[in-house]
C-alpha cells in the first residue's frame, strides 16, 4: 500500500507540474493568434493604405472560412451516411425516392457488401503500397524534373481508414456476348491525408480529406478462350464524376471564393482527362492486343439530331422593373458527354422555330444521355427555361424518335425534337443512297456542317526512321491529321525518331469519294515537318472491310521513313422506318438507370407521348454481325513419335498408339487411335468458326492410348493470329516437352466470298476430296441474325408468351434467350452454321413459349438465299402454324468458303493465282507463318538432274531497302546413305571477299523432303542486289569420320535473270558440282 500511495503521488505532483506548462503554452499560442489577427491592420496603417484593403482582406478571410467550413461539414456528413446508409435510408424512405441509394431503388442494380468488405480489409495494404510508390517512385521522379523542387518531398501519406465503397453494381450482358459490361456505382468520402513539402522554400501543402462520387463502367473484353478469359480491362467515367476536396496548407488558398470552382474544375479536367468518356483506362491482361482500338473503339452510333422547335416557353424580359412583362429570346444548347452544340437565339418569342441539324458519335449505350438545356438570351446573364435529359439507349431501340418533350424545372414549355440513330456499316453498297438522301435533307442555313455519309476513324499506331533534326538530334513527332477543313493533333513524343502514339481520331465525312485524309508529321514546336502523307478515301471504299491496316510510306521525308495507320471507314446508314422502343407500360416502378430526371422511357403523358408502333421493314444487325471467319484443319500425319509402350516390366520395347486432341476456341476435337505406329497417317480433316480475338491459340496434344492413362506424346501450339496472317499453311511442326517427334498440319483461314458462281468450283474441289473421318469439306458459312416477332399467339391461358426460338441444320442448333412475355418479342441474337451444300441443305427455325407450347415454325432452304442479291435475305417471313398475322423478321447471309486449293486446282495449265508478298521483318515469326504456300504445277517432280529441287523466294523490299531470300523447302532430294539425309543450304551472294553474306539454314534430320521456311535478309541496294550471283548449295550433315557424301546439288542463279520487285516463288533444279 505504501508503494502504491508513493506513485500515486509521484503521478499527482508530476501532473500538477505539467499543468502549468501546458496552460501557459496554450495563453502564448492564444496570443499568438490574436497578433496575427492584428497584423494585416498595423501593416495597413504603417504603410499608408485605406481601410478598403482591410475590408476587403477579413471579407475574403470569412468567406474562406465559410467555404473550409461547409466542405468539412460536407465531408463529414457523407462519412456519416456511408457508414450509417441502411438507418439513413431507412429514415427518409418515405420522404423523396431520390434519396435511396442505387441498390434500394433499382432492382437491376445488385448490393455488393462483399466486395466492400474485401476493400476495406485490403485498404491499409492499399495505403502501404500507396505511400512506397509515392515516396520511392513519384518523388524521386518529380525532384529531378526541375531544379526548384530537389528538396521535394513527401512528409505525410495516410489514406485513412475509410475505404471505397461500392455502393451498387449493375451488370450487362445483353448487348456483346464477347464482352461484359460492368456499372459500378462509387462513393467515397474518405479521411486521406497527404502532405508535401519543399524545405528550400519552406512550403507547405496538401490534402486533407476527398469526396468522389460517381458511376465508373467497367469492360472486361475481349473475352479470350485462354487464361485469363480476359483480354483488357477498361475504365471510364460515363460522366463526370462529383469530386470535393479540402485543401491544408499553402493549398487552402484554394478555398478562396472564386479559386475554388477553378481548382476543382481543373482537377476535373485532369481526371477527365484520362477517365471520363470519350478518354478510357485501358490495361491489357494479354499480349498481342491492339491497345488504342480499346482504348478507342468504334462508336456504337452516331445520333442526328433535329432541334426542331418549341411552344410555351417561359416569359424572363421584363420592362420597367417588372410592370410591363415581354418574352424570351431563347436559344438551346445540346450536350452529348463532352460534345456541346448551341443553337442561334431567336428574338423575342415563345414559340421559336430553329430547325437545326447536329450529330454526335455515341460511345457507350447504354449510359450515354441527351441533354437539352433552353436558355433566355440576355446581354448579362442569360435565365433558365427548363431542360430535358434523355437516354440515347431508347433512340437506338426505336431507330427514329420525333417527339414533344415536356421542359424539366421550369414552370412549363416544351421542346420539339428528332432523333435518328445512324448505324456503321461495313461496306459501300448502300453510300450512294446515303448520298442522295443526304441532297434531300433540309437543314437550316444556320446550321454549319452538312449531313455526314460516313464516318471514319483513324488508329495512329507508330512511325519508324523519320529524319533528324538539325545537328543531328531526336525530333519530338507529333502528327496532325486533317480532313477538309477539320484538324486534330496528337500528342508529341519527346526525343525519338521512332515515335509511338497509339491513339485514335475520328471525323465525319460528308462525301468519301472526293474528300482525302492529310497527315503531316511535325516536330513538336510546328515549325519542322518530318513527312507527309494524303489518303485519297476512295481507296477505302475498293478495300476489304472499308479499312486499311498497315505502313505506309511517308513522302517529303527520310527514304526509310514510314507510318503505321489503321484507317476505317463506315457509311452512316439510317433505317427509316422507326420502331416503338418499349412497352406503354413500363415494368420498372422507377424511372431511369439512377440518374435524376433521365428519360429512358417513352410513355403517355408526363415527359412525353408514345410513338406510333410501325414495323420496320429490314434487319439492323450490329456492326460485327458476320465477322467470323472458318479455320480448317486437316491433320495429315506424325513422325518419330516416342515409344511408350513396353512389354515384360520394361524389358521388351513396344511402339505407341498414337491419337490427337485438338483444342481451339472451346471446343475439343479428337482423332482416331492408330494402333502400333510411331509414323502414324490420319489425314483427318476438322472445321471449327471463330472469332478474331487476341491471344487465341490452336492446341495440338499427342498421346499413346492405353487401358489405363494414356501417355503424353508431345505438344504443339499454334497462334490464330499468325495462322489468320497466313491465310494457308502446310508444314511439319517439331513436338514440344518431348525427345523427338512431327506432325504434318495443313491449315487454312478460309476466304469468303459472295460471288455465287464460284460455288460450282467450291463444290466440285469438295468431292474429290476423302478423309479418313468422313468429313466433308463445308462450301459456305450461314451467318442468322433473329431480329423479332410480330403477332404470335397468345398462351393456353390467353397471357403473352415467353417467346424463344430454336434454329437447326442438320445436327446442329441454336437457341435464343427467352424474350420478355410478349406477341411481338425483340431478340437481337446471331448465329452461324457451317453448310456443306448450299444447294440441299435447310435450316428450320421453331418458336415456342419457354422451350415447350409451339408458337410457329418457318422452312428455311438455303438455296434461297443463293438468288438472293450478294447473297443475303433481309425481310419478314410468315410463321406456319401460327396466326395468319405471325411474322418474324430475320437475316440470312451467305458467304462461300473458297479455299485457295481450290482455286488452285480451278487455275488453267497449272498457273498459279495465289498471290504472294514479302513481309516486313518485324511480322515474320520464326517459322515464317506469313507465307503462303501454293501447289505448283507441272515440270518433273525430281527436276531434270534427278537430283531434286529446291524452292526460293528472291525479291528486293522497297519498304525496307533490303534483298530478301526466303527458302521454303527441298523435294525429291537423293539420299546419301541407306538411312537417307541430314539436309541443310549453305549458300553465298558472289561477289563477297569477306564472305560476310555466307548463310545456311538449320538441319533436317532423316528427311528427303525438307521445309525450311527460313528468311534471310541483306542490306543492299537494289543496283547491287542485281550485280550478285547465288551460289548455294544443299549439303548433307556429316560427322568428321563419316564416309557419306556431303554435297547433294547446287545452284547457281545470277539475280539480274530475275525481276525482284515481283516476288515469285519458284523451285528451281538442283545440278552436280562444278569445277
Amino acid at each position: 500500500m505504501d508503494a502504491g500511495e508513493d506513485a500515486g503521488s509521484a503521478s499527482a505532483s508530476v501532473s500538477s507540474a505539467e499543468a502549468p506548462g501546458r496552460h501557459a503554452v496554450s495563453v502564448l499560442l492564444a496570443f499568438g493568434k490574436c497578433l496575427g489577427a492584428l497584423l494585416p491592420v498595423y501593416l495597413a496603417g504603417y504603410f499608408g493604405l485605406s481601410l478598403c484593403f482591410v475590408v476587403l482582406g477579413l471579407v475574403v478571410y470569412l468567406g474562406w472560412r465559410q467555404h473550409r467550413d461547409g466542405k468539412q461539414a460536407r465531408l463529414n456528413t457523407a462519412m456519416y451516411v456511408l457508414e450509417n446508409e441502411r438507418d439513413f435510408t431507412t429514415t427518409r424512405l418515405f420522404r423523396s425516392r431520390r434519396d435511396l441509394p442505387a441498390w434500394v431503388n433499382y432492382p437491376d442494380v445488385e448490393k455488393v457488401e462483399w466486395l466492400n468488405k474485401i476493400l476495406q480489409q485490403a485498404w491499409p495494404f492499399v495505403g502501404q503500397y500507396l505511400e512506397k510508390l509515392l515516396v520511392e517512385t513519384v518523388a524521386p521522379s518529380i525532384r529531378t524534373s526541375n531544379t526548384h523542387l530537389q528538396t521535394f518531398s513527401f512528409t505525410k501519406v495516410d489514406l485513412g481508414d475509410k475505404a471505397v465503397k461500392v455502393v451498387g453494381v449493375k451488370a450487362h450482358t445483353e448487348h456483346d456476348k464477347r464482352q461484359v459490361l460492368l456499372d459500378l456505382h462509387i462513393s467515397y468520402a474518405g479521411n486521406v491525408e497527404i502532405n508535401v513539402e519543399i524545405k528550400k522554400y519552406f512550403c507547405k501543402a496538401g490534402v486533407k480529406g476527398i469526396q468522389l462520387h460517381g458511376k465508373l463502367r467497367v469492360i472486361l473484353e475481349p473475352l479470350i478462350g485462354d487464361v485469363p478469359l480476359i483480354g483488357a480491362i477498361t475504365m471510364f467515367f460515363i460522366r463526370r464524376p462529383k469530386l470535393d476536396i479540402n485543401w491544408t496548407g499553402l493549398t487552402n488558398l484554394l478555398d478562396i471564393p472564386g479559386l475554388n470552382a477553378m481548382s476543382d474544375t481543373m482537377v476535373m479536367d485532369a481526371i477527365a482527362s484520362f477517365l471520363v468518356l470519350p478518354n478510357r483506362l485501358t490495361v491489357p491482361l494479354v499480349a498481342d492486343l491492339h491497345v488504342a482500338q480499346l482504348r478507342s473503339p468504334l462508336p456504337r452510333g452516331i445520333v442526328r439530331i433535329h432541334l426542331l422547335e418549341a411552344e410555351n416557353l417561359a416569359a424572363k424580359d421584363n420592362f420597367i422593373k417588372g410592370v410591363i412583362a415581354g418574352k424570351s429570346d431563347p436559344y438551346a444548347v445540346l450536350r452529348v458527354g463532352t460534345q456541346t452544340f448551341t443553337s442561334h437565339h431567336v428574338d423575342n418569342n415563345l414559340n421559336p422555330q430553329w430547325r437545326e441539324m447536329y450529330e454526335v458519335i455515341v460511345h457507350e449505350v447504354p449510359g450515354q444521355e441527351l441533354e437539352v438545356e433552353v436558355f433566355d438570351k440576355d446581354p448579362d446573364q442569360d435565365d433558365f427555361l427548363g431542360r430535358v435529359k434523355l437516354d440515347l439507349g431508347l433512340v437506338k431501340k426505336a431507330r427514329v424518335l420525333e417527339e414533344w418533350f415536356t421542359l424539366q424545372d421550369a414552370p412549363s414549355g416544351k421542346v420539339h425534337l428528332r432523333l435518328e440513330w445512324l448505324s456503321l456499316l461495313p461496306s459501300a453498297e448502300r453510300l450512294n443512297e446515303v448520298l442522295q438522301k443526304n441532297q434531300n435533307l433540309t437543314v437550316s442555313s444556320k446550321t454549319p456542317d452538312p449531313p455526314s455519309a460516313a464516318v471514319l476513324t483513324v488508329y495512329l499506331d507508330r512511325a519508324q526512321d523519320l529524319p533528324m533534326k538539325k545537328g543531328n538530334k531526336d525530333p519530338s513527332p507529333m502528327v496532325q491529321l486533317s480532313v477538309q477543313d477539320t484538324t486534330k493533333e496528337s500528342r508529341a513524343v519527346c526525343g525519338t525518331n521512332n515515335p509511338v502514339w497509339e491513339d485514335a481520331f475520328t471525323f465525319f465525312i460528308q462525301d468519301p469519294r472526293k474528300q482525302d485524309l492529310d497527315i503531316q508529321v511535325k516536330d513538336d514546336d510546328r515549325s519542322l515537318t518530318l513527312g507527309t502523307l494524303s489518303i485519297p478515301l476512295s481507296r477505302l471504299l475498293s478495300s476489304a472491310e472499308l479499312s486499311m491496316d498497315q505502313w505506309f510510306q511517308l513522302d517529303s521525308s527520310g527514304p526509310a521513313s514510314r507510318i503505321y495507320l489503321n484507317v476505317v471507314l463506315r457509311v452512316l446508314w439510317l433505317n427509316e422506318e422507326p420502331t416503338s422502343p418499349v412497352s406503354p407500360d413500363p415494368s420498372v416502378p422507377f424511372p431511369g438507370e439512377g440518374e435524376d430526371d433521365v428519360i429512358t422511357d417513352v410513355t403517355h403523358g408526363g415527359s412525353s407521348v408514345s410513338p406510333t408502333p410501325t414495323r420496320p421493314q429490314h434487319t439492323s444487325p450490329d456492326s460485327t454481325f458476320g465477322a467470323e471467319g472458318v479455320l480448317r484443319i486437316h491433320l495429315v500425319e506424325a513422325q518419330s513419335l516416342v515409344a511408350k509402350d513396353s512389354f515384360m516390366g520394361g524389358m521388351v520395347k513396344g511402339k505407341s498408339d498414337p491419337y490427337v486432341k485438338i483444342r481451339v476456341g472451346g471446343l475439343t476435337f479428337k482423332s482416331r487411335v492408330i494402333k502400333e505406329n510411331l509414323n502414324p497417317v490420319w489425314n483427318e480433316l476438322y472445321e471449327v468458326i471463330l472469332t478474331q480475338l487476341p491471344g487465341q491459340e490452336v492446341q495440338f496434344d499427342l498421346y499413346d492410348k492405353d487401358m489405363d492413362q494414356d501417355d503424353f506424346l508431345g505438344r504443339l501450339k499454334l497462334s490464330l493470329s499468325d495462322l489468320i496472317s497466313a491465310q494457308y499453311t502446310d508444314q511439319w511442326y517439331t513436338l514440344n516437352d518431348v525427345k523427338s517427334g512431327r506432325v504434318h498440319l495443313m491449315m487454312e483461314w478460309l476466304p469468303k466470298v459472295s460471288d455465287p458462281a464460284r460455288l460450282e468450283q467450291i463444290l466440285r474441289y469438295q468431292s474429290q476430296q476423302s478423309y479418313v473421318n468422313k468429313a466433308v469439306p463445308s462450301a459456305a458459312v450461314l451467318f442468322i441474325y433473329v431480329e423479332r416477332a410480330h403477332g404470335l399467339p397468345l398462351k393456353k391461358s390467353g397471357k403473352e408468351p415467353a417467346a424463344g426460338v430454336e434454329l437447326t441444320l442438320k445436327n446442329t442448333s441454336h437457341r435464343t434467350k427467352l424474350a420478355n412475355r410478349s406477341t411481338s418479342p425483340c431478340w437481337d441474337e446471331a448465329f452461324c452454321f457451317l453448310v456443306h451444300d448450299p444447294k440441299e441443305d435447310i435450316v428450320t427455325v421453331k418458336l415456342s413459349h419457354g422451350w415447350g407450347q409451339p408458337l410457329g415454325a418457318l422452312v428455311l432452304p438455303v438455296k434461297e438465299i443463293l438468288a438472293e442479291q450478294a447473297l443475303v435475305l433481309d425481310r419478314w417471313l410468315t410463321l406456319d402454324g401460327a396466326l395468319p398475322e405471325s411474322q418474324m423478321l430475320i437475316r440470312a447471309e451467305l458467304k462461300l468458303l473458297d479455299s485457295k486449293l481450290a482455286q488452285c486446282a480451278d487455275g488453267s495449265n497449272g498457273t498459279e493465282e495465289v498471290e504472294h508478298i514479302i513481309p516486313t521483318a518485324e511480322t515474320v515469326p520464326a517459322t515464317n507463318q506469313e507465307l503462303r504456300h501454293r501447289t505448283v504445277q507441272g515440270g518433273g517432280d525430281a527436276g531434270d538432274s534427278g537430283r531434286g529441287q529446291v524452292k526460293l523466294t528472291i525479291a528486293y523490299s522497297t519498304e525496307e531497302n533490303r534483298l530478301v531470300i526466303i527458302i521454303h523447302a527441298c523435294r525429291n532430294l537423293q539420299p546419301c546413305s541407306k538411312d537417307g539425309s541430314d539436309p541443310y543450304i549453305s549458300f553465298l551472294l558472289q561477289p563477297d571477299k569477306n564472305r560476310s553474306t555466307k548463310k545456311k539454314t538449320s538441319i533436317k534430320k532423316r528427311d528427303l523432303n525438307p521445309e525450311f521456311n527460313e528468311r534471310f535478309d541483306f542490306d543492299l541496294s537494289l543496283e547491287e542486289a542485281t550485280q550478285r550471283r547465288l551460289d548455294l548449295s544443299v549439303k548433307n550433315s556429316v560427322s568428321f569420320m563419316s564416309r557419306e557424301r556431303e554435297l547433294i546439288g547446287k545452284l547457281h542463279l545470277d539475280l539480274n535473270q530475275l525481276d525482284l520487285k515481283a516476288s515469285v516463288s519458284q523451285w528451281y533444279d538442283l545440278t552436280e558440282e562444278t569445277s
